[in-house]
């Protein structure tokens, strides 16, 4: 097979975010080095400023501000829109609405190369659902005009795509309720975990660092906004704690919503439960998962979920709500419970059905274990992915 040259583009850089789109494009690439020459476009965001390298791949800043996402992404697909010209690859690559402008350029500049637009959660899927949950403040309102905005460019993508790819049955559904694409344009390709990095391990000396000692402890890993769903676990954790008081919610991520979860643990008495940890190193992530009893997922909407894979490579249940791409990434009562959206009596339930019985909590952690290692590892993803640029290169 001859070596193929592939360019990826998404406006946070993968090398210095850890979201689920940045941690794909960092461990699918890295697996792909004897078959392609790979470079990333990235936004000038984070400090990144300066071409570099890691496991092989190279990662080239192109102007962007540092602000906001959707002003920082227009901004990014502005230059390099007018980069175009000058870059030189056999297969281009888009993830959501990093690239809009880009297959319209390619169009201009007479060049026909296979464009592949990456769907991760559908965008026009999550404004509907953050439209039925209503819009909470100015700042909610706002995220949400320029969701619907975004989705709108996701589509136009979409339409000019050689294949779109997407995470899961749920988000291909979405895709052609919304964006009215053929399911034979669309390959599923799931993200997948690392199976070495994320297992049992012992965290004795992790406790300590973060505080813990032997109490019961919830896990969420996650940015701090509305469609995660956090308000649903404070109202959940209400219930654990009544039942047992020293359950500690560790929750690891950042966002718009810190300040109003504060406030509205202040005001339920569930200040002293609840540990924010921000943004964890990824070094760091694996040791957190074991200091956890249960992961949990209050998402009201989610393409996939790859902290589900984590947490179940990591030998932990998860709890979630019953919603998106999320049944495809675990399965109920066998590797964690679902429970219907918004039934917060029924996740506080679930998370002490858990919490109470260690004998199940240790089941449904081996059994999340050998799910996720037969049926979702970077491993896997990568080749499924390098199947998709060989038949894009065919077209």
């Amino acid at each position: 097979m001859e070596r193929f040259s592939l360019a990826v583009f998404n406006t946070q850089p993968p090398h210095l975010y850890f979201g689920g789109v940045e941690r794909r494009i960092i461990e699918t690439t890295k697996r792909l080095q004897t078959e392609s020459d790979i470079t990333v476009y990235s936004g000038t965001k984070a400090g990144f400023e300066k071409l570099s390298s890691m496991n092989g791949v190279s990662f080239v800043p192109c102007y962007s501000t540092d602000m906001l996402f959707p002003v920082d992404n227009w901004f990014f697909n502005r230059s390099l829109t007018k980069k175009a010209s000058a870059i030189n690859a056999d297969v281009y690559e888009a993830h959501a609405v990093s690239g809009f402008g880009f297959p319209k350029k390619l169009e201009k500049l007479g060049i026909k190369k296979p464009f592949i637009h990456t769907i991760h959660g559908v965008l026009a899927d999550e404004y509907e659902q953050a439209k039925k949950n209503g819009y909470p403040s100015v700042r909610g309102r706002a995220a949400n005009y320029f969701m619907q905005r975004l989705s709108k460019l996701e589509e136009e993508t979409a339409k000019k795509a050689s294949i779109v790819v997407t995470i899961s049955n749920y988000s291909l559904e979405k895709i052609q309720k919304y964006y009215g694409i053929e399911q034979s344009k669309v390959r599923i390709v799931p993200n997948g975990v690392d199976i070495e990095k994320f297992k049992p391990m012992d965290t004795k000396k992790v406790r300590q660092q973060f505080g813990l000692g032997n109490e019961p402890c919830v896990l969420f890993v996650g940015s701090l906004i509305p469609r995660k769903g956090l308000p649903f676990l404070v109202e959940a954790a209400k219930k654990v704690v009544r039942a047992q008081a020293d359950t500690q919610f560790l929750i690891v991520g950042d966002g718009p919503l810190r300040n109003q979860l504060y406030d509205s643990l202040k005001t339920a008495n569930l200040s002293g439960n609840f540990k924010f940890l921000g943004n964890l190193k990824d070094n760091v992530l694996p040791a957190i998962y074991n200091c956890a009893d249960v992961f949990v997922l209050p998402s009201i909407q989610e393409g996939q979920g790859i902290v589900l894979l984590e947490a179940q490579a990591s030998g932990k249940p998860v709890v979630a709500f019953d919603i998106g791409g999320v049944n495809e990434a675990l399965q109920n009562k066998e590797t964690g419970l679902l429970v219907n959206q918004g039934d917060v009596d029924a996740l506080g339930d679930a998370l002490l059905k858990l919490l109470t019985d260690k004998a199940l909590r240790e089941k449904m952690g081996s059994n999340g274990r050998k799910f996720v290692s037969e049926n979702y590892t970077w491993d896997i993803c990568a080749q499924k992915m390098l199947k998709v640029y060989l038949e894009a290169l065919k077209t």
